[in-house]
């Protein structure tokens, strides 16, 4: 089946391919094709200026064949989705010569920039080690917890997945062959970048199909009822308000998507709160279920992860994961069956 086309304007067309139509502005199109970029990174692979590069993208952007993130003092762009853009950008983009002298060298380059972003990553967790490696002996084994993520999602393959508070990035590695695009979303810039890294060296970072951004968790900039699974992994114990971020998680669901939160049990490690940013010492079952069914979806799954053997000790933590769907596919599935003749 041929896939659909989507139609410009006349005067559209013409800016996007004016923007396209310069070496400069192609090159960086063609690095865009391979992932996000800040500025930065651009103009260290290019040699050119800052504001050059700036005057660059900002005329891509406004040709709309560019999308621009801010994320805090600095912004990543990302080459637009093609049914946006009327796809003329990889079709410009396929009839580039790989082999040309100039854009391998550009290819080389952007090689180069990934692995100084891969060493900064494993400096920032090196200074950061001690502080994880004391959370982690806190609780059941990570594996243990990630095994059962992926029994509670099960196997079958879906749309689109958002990754909230996504941290190192491991929830979009873990469910990499599950999605065919995600986005995960953080507030912390030195985190993205550690994503970032590890995404790219996992093979899930260097196309077009997964990407990380800077946002608030409490006012997602992404369109709702977009995402077939949204993750909240060890999040909410960091929040003033868990509440509203379950709310706002709900909102990006598709009817018939699921929502799927890890959490501590209520403890008591008051420690956590004073030497690791904890604002809440964990969440019994019956708080969470009540913010899902406040959020207009149907708990599904309620399942503990306690520590065994050696570890269940009074101050092991243990962990819950609560999976929950949006009922709106379920409810219009439910009325056509009562409509149709037996």
């Amino acid at each position: 089946m041929q896939e659909p086309v989507h139609r410009v304007a006349l005067d559209a067309l013409v800016a996007a391919l004016k923007a396209a139509g310069e070496p400069t502005r192609l090159r960086i199109l063609a690095l865009l094709a391979e992932g996000d970029l800040s500025v930065k990174d651009l103009t260290t692979i290019l040699g050119q200026s800052q504001p050059r590069i700036s005057r660059h993208l900002k005329l891509l952007v406004e040709a709309d064949l560019v999308h621009r993130f801010p994320e805090g003092a600095w912004a990543y762009y990302r080459l637009a989705d093609g049914m946006r853009s009327g796809g003329y950008a990889e079709g410009l983009l396929g009839a580039l010569d790989e082999a040309d002298p100039l854009v391998r060298r550009d290819r080389e380059r952007r090689e180069a920039v990934r692995r100084a972003h891969a060493e900064a990553a494993a400096a920032y967790f090196a200074d950061n080690a001690a502080g994880w490696s004391e959370l982690r002996r806190l609780h059941v084994s990570e594996a243990a917890v990630e095994q059962a993520l992926r029994e509670v999602v099960g196997p079958g393959r879906f749309g689109a997945m958002l990754d909230i508070g996504t941290g190192t990035g491991r929830m979009l590695e873990l469910f990499g062959d599950l999605y065919a695009q995600a986005i995960g979303i953080d507030q912390s810039q030195p985190m993205l970048a550690v994503a970032r890294a590890n995404l790219e060296a996992a093979g899930e970072g260097g196309g077009r199909d997964v990407q990380v951004r800077h946002g608030d968790v409490h006012a997602i900039a992404l369109p709702p009822a977009s995402f077939d699974l949204v993750t909240i992994h060890q999040v909410l114990h960091f929040l003033d308000d868990p509440h509203r971020a379950v709310r706002e998680a709900a909102r990006m669901l598709r009817p018939g998507g699921r929502l799927l939160i890890v959490d501590f049990a209520p403890h008591g490690l008051e420690f956590l709160r004073s030497h690791h940013a904890h604002r809440r010492l964990g969440f019994d079952h019956a708080t969470v279920e009540g913010w899902i069914h406040d959020a207009g979806l149907e708990p599904v799954v309620t399942r503990d992860l306690a520590p065994q053997g050696d570890e269940g000790r009074d101050e092991k933590l243990t962990v819950t994961i609560w999976l929950a769907r949006d009922p709106r596919l379920l409810v219009a599935a439910g009325s056509e069956a009562a409509a149709r003749p037996a």
